[in-house]
């Protein structure tokens, strides 16, 4: 049986090279992306709440809501009731849970002074700051470093993992963090490259590599472990 420490040993795949590489023919296929749809700092923050467990076309629907409820403001999303919150985000789903976390997230806000305040500092206090905070954990944070502060901080999600494990750079079981940093290492801190690469890898694990994976339709399926196995087997 393979344990954690085993894990944490087993080297990761996770080359310039690769990465690089990644980038480019998801670029050729998909276009430049230009991720995050936001018209303000302030709105990728809620939208980074609203989109824990729910698919992208659902966070809009519950942003358009708080926006014609004069509530994509983090005072009035603080002083609304509550149940007026719900219902605005009803279509992000978890409704009630993600009320609570805005709440949090907007009284943080505040406190460090807004987009301003918060631009002020380190990287890594404030990242801190942000996953002090109940209900965003480190997949929510980074989502707030990287597109509402620019920061070079890379976002691993479900669909990062998936993909990465797919073509056979890593187990799939690594950690969070050991994960951002193989890649933000191998790409250098450059937030325009962490930026485009994430969204790309969003765009392909939503529309072709899915759960259920669409490999004749993939435009990395002629360098992919998974997509090769699945062909001959």
């Amino acid at each position: 049986m393979t344990n954690r420490a085993d894990t944490a040993r087993r080297p990761l795949g996770l080359t310039t090279a690769r990465l690089q590489g990644l980038l480019d023919e998801l670029r050729q296929a998909h276009g430049p992306l230009n991720w995050w749809p936001a018209e303000t700092a302030f709105e990728v923050l809620v939208g980074a709440v609203l989109t824990q467990n729910t698919a992208w076309s659902n966070v809009e629907q519950a942003i358009d809501r708080l926006r014609e409820a004069g509530l994509l403001d983090p005072v009035a999303l603080i002083e609304a009731d509550p149940e007026v919150v719900a219902e605005a985000i009803r279509p992000a789903g978890y409704f009630n849970v993600k009320t609570r976390r805005l709440r949090n997230l907007c009284i943080t806000y505040l406190q460090e002074g807004c987009l301003e305040g918060m631009q002020l500092q380190e990287t890594g206090v404030l990242r801190e700051k942000l996953l002090a905070v109940n209900g965003v954990g480190r997949e929510t944070a980074d989502d707030i470093l990287l597109y509402a502060f620019h920061r070079p901080v890379f976002v691993i999600d479900a669909y990062t993992r998936r993909i990465l494990q797919r073509l056979g750079w890593i187990q799939g079981d690594e950690s969070y963090e050991r994960l951002r940093s193989a890649v933000e290492q191998a790409l250098g801190p450059d937030t325009a490259a962490f930026n485009e690469l994430h969204a790309q890898i969003v765009m392909l694990g939503k529309d072709t590599c899915r759960p259920r994976p669409r490999c004749a339709q993939c435009p990395l399926s002629a360098v992919c472990a998974f997509a090769s196995a699945d062909a001959s087997g």
